[in-house]
Parts: C-alpha cells; structure tokens; sequence
C-alpha cells in the first residue's frame, strides 16, 4: 500500500472516530509505528490531520471568529502575560505594528512608556487605548470595518500597511498550525499578508489554545514568521513541529513572571 493510500485510509476512520492511537493504526494497516508517524505528519502537514500525543485527530473548523466582547474575557490572564513579555522585544525609535484582538491590546498596554516609538494598527480599541494614554505616533490603517472584532480589514488596510517599514509587526490569529496561520475571513488575508512583506521582525503573539484550529483560509504559511510567543500549555509536538521549521519559540508561563519566557529553537 503506497502511502496515500495509507493516508486516506486513515483520514476515513478519523473521520469515523476523530481520534486513533498510534499503535490502532498500525494494528489497522499492518505497518511499523514509524511508518504511522510518517504518514501522520505528511497529513499535518496537508491541514488534514493534528498531531496530539500517541495518536492523531482531525482539525477543528472555525467558521467565524468571536467578537471582541467575547474575547475579552477568554485566557485574559494569558493574554497578559503574553502582552507583557512581547512588549519586551520593542526598543525606543521601533516602529511596530499591532495587528487587531484582545492579546494585542494588552501588547499596547506595555508601550505607553516607551518613548520615540511609532505604532500602526488597524484595532480601533488599540488606537483609542494609545491616542488617550501613549505619547507614540499613532497611525490607523483604515480600511472595511469590521463592527464584531471592532478592526479593519481588507485590501485598503493592507494598503496602508504597505506603506511603511516595521521593525516588528506583532501578528494575531484565531487558528493556527503547521500550515500556517489561517482565518474564516478572506478579507483578513490582505492584512496579514502586507504585516509580513513590511516587517523585519514577525511575531506571532496567541495563546496556545488556537493551536490545531483550521480556518476556510490560508493567510501566511507557518515559514513566514521569525518567533512564535505563546503560553507554557502547547503541546510537545507543536513545538517540536514550530521549531524543527527553524522559527524561535518562546513559551510564557502566566504564572511566572513572563519576562522569564524559555526559548526554544
């Protein structure tokens, strides 16, 4: 059996039971353990398995993403000590961008003493937060709003974006993996796609529960990113998958001062 077959076969009973175990689908296909993890992680990297530990299972779907309201009170503690430690990669005279959400909001809280900084972003709660309590150049993308997630999106924003020149573009997703960051919204593509080709530094900033989701849309491969910063709760094999790309990942304990953050990679 050529090894699409075995991948096929697997995805069919995943799509029958959602997760197996390593050692099932040996048992079912009659081949060595390795040659399962083989097969595993070529459909990882096809978006159309998850790695997890001892076995496999399908992605998530996300069809649409929560709204600002909701994501305020989901892993805020997280969220904090992500906002905090990322903050720590921004120097005097950077010019950084801030992509929309709540993780990146608490990101904008840390910046208000750091002088001679230029900020762009296309949130409308960051810019509101810095224009009140920052001294910083401030810049809006404008752009399709967005009423739910209170941003701008499309390819108007990504315009605007593609107008300067960041020495860090801090980046946000709803789900991510070894394919990538994804999204359920197309109009999001332009936005992330322009914050790479303009940043020097490009940091993926989410907690590790978005890990393993899959959007409708690929925005940016995973390659396309220099550090990931996420919390200590992602799993081994998702580090193992971010690092052996040769992306440096920081993991952030929120219980510890995040300043700490290991560095793997």
């Amino acid at each position: 059996m050529i090894p699409a077959e075995r991948q096929a076969l697997i995805i069919q009973h995943l799509s029958q039971r959602h997760v197996l175990s390593i050692a099932e689908i040996a048992d079912m296909l009659g081949v060595s353990q390795m040659t399962v993890r083989r097969d595993i992680r070529a459909l990882e990297d096809q978006g159309r398995a998850l790695s997890v530990a001892g076995g496999v299972e399908l992605p998530e779907r996300i069809s649409r993403e929560p709204s600002h309201i909701a994501k305020r009170a989901m892993a805020h503690n997280q969220k904090v000590a992500l906002g905090r430690f990322a903050a720590s990669f921004v120097k005097p005279g950077h010019v950084v961008y801030l992509d929309a959400g709540t993780t990146m909001l608490e990101l904008a809280r840390q910046l208000t003493n750091i002088p001679d900084i230029i900020v762009v972003t296309n949130d409308f709660v960051i810019a509101s937060f810095l224009s009140e309590e920052s001294t910083c150049r401030l810049y809006h993308t404008g752009g399709e709003v967005e009423r739910e997630n209170q941003s701008c999106v499309g390819t108007s924003a990504g315009l605007t974006i593609r107008q300067f020149n960041f020495d860090i573009g801090f980046i946000s997703t709803s789900s991510f993996g070894t394919r990538g960051i994804s999204t359920p919204q197309e109009n999001k593509i332009p936005v992330k796609r322009a914050v790479v080709e303009r940043s020097s530094r490009r940091i993926l900033v989410t907690d590790s529960s978005k890990y393993g989701l899959v959007g409708t849309f690929n925005a940016i491969p995973l390659e396309a990113l220099n550090m990931v910063i996420t919390d200590d709760g992602l799993p081994q094999n998702a580090q193992d998958a971010i690092t052996e790309r040769g992306i440096e990942l920081r993991l952030v304990s929120y219980e510890e001062n995040p300043t700490e953050g290991q560095n793997h990679g």
